[in-house]
């Protein structure tokens, strides 16, 4: 027999909050999903928290961790099996970003928050991305894509990109496998290494100017731009230790003319409805005079102290508990399902 938690406890809804992944991303990710348990209105929704890892995944149930079923998203305790009404995503990077565990939800016919599988597929490849965008009007650093099979000449790649330049991991985070080259001796040892996190190397052209991170959201129906945060780094770019651990200043609102404001919000908000992006984003972008470029977009933004996305909420009046409510009860609502 299945049970749901409605069929045990009345009408609270049984809802996993999905975190950690198989990336360097894990913890992060668990941080983000305790905020989210932590902020979730308890008295309307019954929460279970799962983890996903390499080796397995598990779900906590009244303090007794059990192996999740990934076939069909469910769970046994004490001869009973039960199942999800509804999963929040809080995975960074896979398989929570890039499509795997949509699929999964997909097929066990689970709501879940956030992008569908296939705009999360698309938008966790920051080159398809942009070459998505490329056609609307979207400003954006000169690229070039290089794989594990791929023949490269350092020398080549700096004359066509220009240095200084950035060599990311093209299907990751924002926060690793991203190198800043400044020299062409650095090249070479750059992308080897970023090949460690990924077995696809995106190269952008380097872009001077102010840089922000904007969130656009769905709240109560509408979609909504956040006031974006300017990003001042201690650090020579916003990398790992920038965001997390203190090592920039971080001003909302980013102190913009209103003629960047304006262009920002547009770009914005296209980004958000031409990829397909449902539930909450993040996109970063540079300006360059009064136009921003845009770098790339995360569909699972971070949820932590130090995460910028309940920042800009809380700036617009949005609390961070109202704003997980409304994407629940939003999923639940809409629980359309990918073939």
């Amino acid at each position: 027999m299945k049970f749901k938690n409605n069929d045990i406890c009345g009408m609270k809804k049984h809802i996993a909050v999905v975190m950690g992944g198989t990336t360097s991303e894990h913890a992060i990710s668990i941080k983000s999903g305790q905020v989210v348990i932590d902020n979730i209105p308890h008295d309307i929704f019954d929460v279970k928290s799962v983890v996903i890892a390499a080796e397995k995944w598990t779900v906590n149930h009244e303090g007794n961790t059990l192996v999740l079923n990934q076939t069909d998203f469910s769970y046994q305790f004490e001869g009973k099996k039960y199942v999800f009404d509804a999963v929040f995503i809080a995975v960074h990077g896979a398989p929570g970003e890039n499509g795997i565990l949509q699929k999964i939800l997909d097929s066990a016919k689970v709501p879940y928050t956030g992008c569908s599988a296939a705009v999360s597929e698309l938008t966790y490849n920051k080159h398809k991305t942009l070459e998505k965008l490329r056609p609307h009007g979207i400003s954006m650093a000169k690229n070039t894509i290089i794989d594990s099979d791929s023949e490269w000449d350092s020398k080549t790649l700096a004359t066509s990109i220009g240095l200084p330049c950035f060599v990311k991991a093209n299907k990751a985070g924002s926060s690793f496998g991203v190198v800043k080259v400044n020299k062409l001796e650095e090249m070479s040892a750059a992308i080897r290494w970023v090949m460690d996190e990924d077995d696809e190397v995106l190269i952008e052209s380097y872009l001077s100017g102010i840089e922000v991170s904007i969130g656009v959201i769905e709240y109560k129906g509408n979609v909504q731009v956040l006031a974006p945060t300017e990003i001042i780094s201690h650090s020579d770019f916003f990398d790992y230790a920038a965001k997390y651990e203190g090592k920039s200043e971080e001003i909302t609102p980013a102190r913009l003319n209103a003629v960047q404001l304006q262009n920002l919000n547009t770009a914005a908000q296209k980004v958000f409805h031409v990829l397909g992006v449902k539930g909450m984003s993040r996109s970063d972008f540079i300006f360059v005079g009064d136009t921003p470029y845009f770098l790339e977009l995360n569909s699972i933004p971070g949820l932590t102290a130090q995460s910028l996305l309940p920042m800009q909420a809380q700036h617009a009046g949005i609390a961070l508990g109202d704003l997980i409510e409304d994407m629940i009860n939003s999923c639940l609502k809409n629980n359309t399902f990918e073939a």
